[in-house]
């Protein structure tokens, strides 16, 4: 099974808030993950040595924002196993055999539930 990547999130963030987005191939709906706000937005770091730890904390937090962006897009997106598009839920079919997009599905004349 094929999962989302860092590679399919898209950095939306700014220097005082953390975001991630994701488009659905198929519909083009954009999704974006919850703001985290940077511990620090907003302060200015008084010295140079402040602005170092700024920077680090900055990076350790956008890290962890991003593993939290990734959690929820896999709750919402799926990768379809036939033509390996990344669709968000209302886009994906249940199907008897094999789950795929809805673009695959009417191609192969398969039925389905749609998850989202």
């Amino acid at each position: 099974m094929e999962y989302i990547t860092k590679k399919d999130l898209i950095d939306c963030s700014t220097p005082d808030e953390f975001c991630f987005s994701l488009c659905c191939m198929e519909c083009k709906t954009v999704w974006k993950s919850t703001p985290i706000r940077f511990s620090k937005a907003g302060k200015k770091p008084e010295n140079e040595n402040r602005k170092i730890i700024y920077d680090t904390l900055y990076d350790r937090e956008k890290n962890l924002a991003f593993q939290k962006a990734l959690n929820q897009a896999k709750e919402i997106f799926n990768i379809c196993p036939i033509c390996k598009r990344l669709v968000c839920d209302h886009c994906f079919l249940i199907c008897d055999d094999l789950d795929m997009c809805v673009q695959c599905a009417t191609k192969l004349n398969e039925k389905g539930t749609v998850v989202g």
